[in-house]
């Protein structure tokens, strides 16, 4: 192992400059999803419509400094402690070139963006950041204790969303190390048990900090069985209070998003949240269970909708701009949380912007990415840290095919991360390849991303 030289400290300033640029939406910008949990922090009374445990972190901190400040804080902490872990481990190995990468992939103008909003987006990012991070420098180790604060910091990020478990798997297989990896027999297994106990993460961390059920999975139930119902032609909800239901969800249904279906959009659909909440729960009919058996009922019209819905979100064959990629003002609130303007924060959003025009801002583009790095992988000398990062963004997004109901760009985050620095540390391998291996793994890393970003890029034109 060589000695980094203080020139190789270089590599730490552009994540300073990140860092920087991101509290420029100081004291951290809140949307209206943040504004709710931190009512919910104020007054103790969680529900679970979004994670409590984030709620329960920002109570923990309210009597100490109060605001979104310290959320921003920690978030933006795990994140760019793990990105320094990242730059150091590089350094570590004689590798400046990949360690000066590492800290570009900070520079990414919708990370920095979105690393200054306050998300369960962003601190799910930060604790994976950081849990690679730890997992990677322990590898030289043999203590347990960073494998532990690794495997830690995943469950925390399984808290935060229930799908987290398709980017958790990845890094707690190298975590438990060769021992696991070297069959596919035990791989399998063991990723069949962390599936479970990251699952369970979330439910054992709401039942613990006493969180009211909000009936949150009714908006994926809804937002499925009306795309069924648009695509299919028949009625797929149970019987409804709501005449012409065919008609209300034609009139509704939108494969962008959920939201059209919910309480808070003006008019009201006729077949809305609480109408279908009453009507289930009045009949007695369990959601999920219904869900799963209307889907295998319909199975077509199920997968229209949700190719129709995955195509926008992942930006793939659209030709308008589905959201605003970031946002650069505060939702309302009773506390005045607002971030002021100025020419750091309006450079970052108008990066963000432009970017998002960009294969920079496609979710297909960094999945194909991520798919190109898995299949070159095994021709690399870090075979391994490639294909955890690679397979963590991967099966994170593929996991928004299934589970996702609107098309925000935040969702894929961590994937864009995640292959970001799986490329750099891929291209650091190259110069060690043989010149017959190296043009095939090449091959094998760019075909995926430039056969889809030129498809999508025709789609634009």
């Amino acid at each position: 192992m060589r000695t980094a030289r203080p020139s190789h400290l270089l590599a730490f300033l552009p994540l300073g400059a990140a860092v920087a640029l991101s509290l420029s939406y100081w004291p951290g910008l809140v949307t209206y999803d943040s504004v709710r949990q931190y009512d919910q922090a104020l007054n103790g009374a969680f529900d679970d419509w979004h994670p409590p445990m984030m709620e329960g972190l920002w109570r923990l901190i309210l009597p100490l400094w109060p605001g979104p400040a310290p959320m921003l804080l920690l978030q933006l902490g795990l994140y760019a402690a793990g990105m320094a872990g990242l730059i150091a481990w590089a350094l570590r190995r004689g590798r400046p070139g990949v360690a000066m990468g590492l800290g570009l992939c900070a520079l990414l103008p919708l990370s920095v963006a979105l690393m200054g909003e306050v998300l369960k987006d962003c601190l799910m990012a930060g604790a994976l950041t950081a849990a690679v991070a730890l997992m990677l420098l322990s590898q030289e180790s043999r203590s347990v204790m960073p494998r532990a604060g690794a495997a830690a910091l995943v469950f925390l990020a399984a808290t935060l969303r229930f799908n987290a478990f398709l980017a958790g798997v990845p890094i707690l297989l190298l975590a438990l190390g060769p021992a696991v990896l070297v069959s596919r027999l035990r791989m399998v297994l063991a990723a069949a048990v962390m599936s479970v106990l990251l699952l369970l993460a979330m439910p054992l961390a709401n039942q613990a900090l006493g969180a009211a059920p909000s009936d949150v999975n009714l908006s994926l139930v809804i937002f499925d069985l009306a795309g069924i119902t648009e695509h299919g032609g028949q009625d797929a909800f149970p019987a409804m209070k709501v005449e012409q239901p065919i008609g209300a969800v034609h009139h509704c249904y939108t494969p962008v998003k959920w939201d059209s279906f919910s309480w808070w959009v003006d008019p009201l659909c006729p077949l809305n949240f609480e109408q279908v909440r009453r009507d289930f729960h009045a009949s007695h009919i369990s959601a999920l269970p219904y869900w799963i058996g209307q889907i295998f009922r319909h199975p077509v019209a199920y997968a229209q909708h949700r190719l129709a819905h995955w195509n926008i979100n992942a930006r793939f064959w659209v030709h308008d701009e589905i959201e605003r990629p970031v946002q650069r003002e505060s939702a309302p609130n009773d506390w005045n949380f607002h971030v002021t303007a100025g020419p750091a924060l309006d450079f970052v959003d108008a990066a963000a912007i432009r970017s998002a025009d960009t294969p920079l801002g496609w979710p297909c583009a960094w999945m194909a990415l991520a798919f190109g790095l898995m299949l070159a992988a095994r021709r690399m000398p870090s075979a391994r840290t490639i294909g955890m990062l690679a397979g963590s963004a991967l099966f994170y997004g593929l996991g928004y095919a299934v589970f996702s109901v609107a098309s925000e760009l935040r969702y894929y985050l961590w994937t864009m991360m995640a292959a970001a620095m799986a490329a750099v540390i891929a291209l650091g391998d190259m110069p060690a390849l043989p010149r017959s291996v190296r043009w095939r793994a090449g091959m094998e890393m760019a075909a995926p991303p430039l056969v889809i970003t030129l498809v999508a890029a025709l789609a634009r034109l």
